[in-house]
């Protein structure tokens, strides 16, 4: 099997465990543990996985204008998309969570126009509209009769937006500092961040750890060591073989496998039954976002063959 095969193999993965991550995450919401104190487990969790890592290799000094820049990073890419991911889970149905994720590139592009000034085809702005529109029109669907509130598909929305903001913001450092240098730093300060939010300590602190279920634990273990630690470990192994261009086109899978996953689990007894939010008005809007998705990701194409013809 080549390495390029296995790239793929691994990307695969990644979009399947993100995917099952939204139906076995809301599992335990909010019978067990409340969306803060998930995320305390979570973040601490990853923080020290990757700090584990790094002592096997070659840990790289950083600079500390750098460290404090990092800083401002986990703001973005650790503690507001964790605290909204979760809150927005909690109040809002897996299947919305899968489908507005893919919303990713489309918002990525939109902060790349305004905050890095790049010009924007009509390819791109028709991709975002469409991307943008179908967005809006899935999260007026939501009325709480399947599972899904208003508030939480904006919360997740902002979840998206704010990853958005960080894969801007690290891009210039990432050329600079090792991807795990800067993931581990990322998450070793928004750790610190989600431990002083107001509410962390205090649900912890009224959090009955003895009613939680071996299988509950098992989930939380599958967020912190394969939705967090080991996506980071295929994701960076499979960039190596493929363009970043391909990594991004496999978010379309997220809402499939969410549904997939939402049938099996409920089959199998692993989940309570998430099928109930799969509509067929839902459906039309992730096909709308993913046709709106697909062309902001083809204009990026299409943008640098143009600027490797001028190069010529």
């Amino acid at each position: 099997m080549s390495e390029k095969v296995k790239a793929h193999l691994a990307l695969f993965l990644v979009n399947s465990l993100y995917g099952a991550n939204n139906i076995i995450a809301k599992d335990v919401m909010p019978t067990y543990l409340t969306p803060n104190v998930f995320i305390s487990f979570r973040v601490l969790g990853a923080t020290l996985l990757f700090w584990l890592v790094s002592m096997f290799t070659k840990i790289e000094r950083v600079a500390k204008k750098d460290l404090f820049y990092l800083a401002i990073c986990a703001v973005f890419g650790v503690t507001i998309n964790q605290l909204c991911f979760f809150h927005g889970l909690s109040r809002s149905s897996a299947i919305n969570s899968g489908i507005i994720m893919t919303l990713n590139p489309i918002l990525v592009a939109i902060m790349a126009i305004f905050i890095l000034k790049e010009k924007a085809n009509s390819i791109k702005l028709i991709g975002i509209v469409l991307g943008a529109g179908g967005a809006i029109f899935l999260a007026l669907q939501s009325n709480g009769k399947d599972g899904s509130t208003l508030l939480g598909d904006v919360l997740l929305f902002i979840n998206a937006a704010s990853y958005a903001v960080y894969l801007i913001m690290v891009k210039p450092i990432m050329q600079k500092y090792k991807a795990l240098t800067v993931t581990t730093w990322v998450f070793t300060f928004g750790a610190i961040y989600v431990l002083l939010f107001p509410g962390t300590i205090m649900d912890l602190s009224k959090t009955d750890f003895s009613i939680i279920t071996t299988d509950s634990w098992f989930r939380i273990g599958f967020v912190i060591v394969g939705v967090t630690f080991m996506t980071y470990l295929l994701t960076m192994y499979a960039m190596k073989f493929v363009s970043a261009t391909v990594t991004s086109t496999y978010i379309y899978l997220q809402p499939v496998l969410v549904i997939i996953f939402a049938y099996l689990f409920y089959q199998i007894g692993w989940s309570a039954d998430n099928t109930k939010s799969i509509t067929a008005v839902k459906i039309m809007w992730m096909l709308v976002i993913f046709l709106g998705v697909y062309l902001v990701v083809r204009s990026e194409g299409i943008d640098k063959k143009i600027r490797h013809r001028k190069l010529k």
